[in-house]
């Protein structure tokens, strides 16, 4: 407790600090985006939703970090290196979060061929599950990241 109190533990406290508040915003921006999908009268609840989920997930990677830090032990090595779970779980949700990405700007861009007008509205549950499958692998990232520093 007495760390908190020097001067690195002041500075880490604020940079966690700002951290949080700039990944509160971001899932704002993110939240808003998706719920934009939606009719206008279920916007509203959608975003409220949303980052309950998000702040339930926080807290959750949050319990569970210490756990998936310690995932360190090499499952298998490629090129000499070796890959823990917790490297798999890093890979697996950026590639996860690069495939969706990709997707969604092909989508913008180019349209469905033929069909760019035939675009369906998601549904209230799907806009929530697609903000906690992709917020939760960049929390998770941004949270292993700041405790593994």
């Amino acid at each position: 407790m007495h760390t908190l109190f020097t001067f690195s533990g002041a500075i880490a406290l604020i940079t966690l600090t700002s951290l949080e508040i700039v990944l509160g915003v971001d899932n704002v921006i993110f939240l808003s985006i998706l719920t934009s999908k939606l009719p206008l009268a279920q916007q509203g609840s959608a975003r409220r939703m949303g980052l309950l989920a998000a702040m339930g997930m926080r807290i959750l990677l949050l319990v569970s970090i210490v756990w998936i830090v310690r995932l360190t032990a090499p499952f298998f090595y490629v090129f000499g290196r070796p890959i823990s779970g917790r490297d798999l779980i890093l890979i697996g949700g950026g590639l996860f979060l690069l495939a969706k990405a990709t997707a969604e700007i092909h989508e913008r861009l180019e349209g469905e061929e033929g069909r760019s007008s035939a675009r369906v509205r998601p549904s209230f549950a799907a806009v929530i599950l697609t903000s906690e499958l992709l917020g939760g692998p960049y929390q998770y990232a941004t949270s292993t990241n700041r405790s593994t520093a």
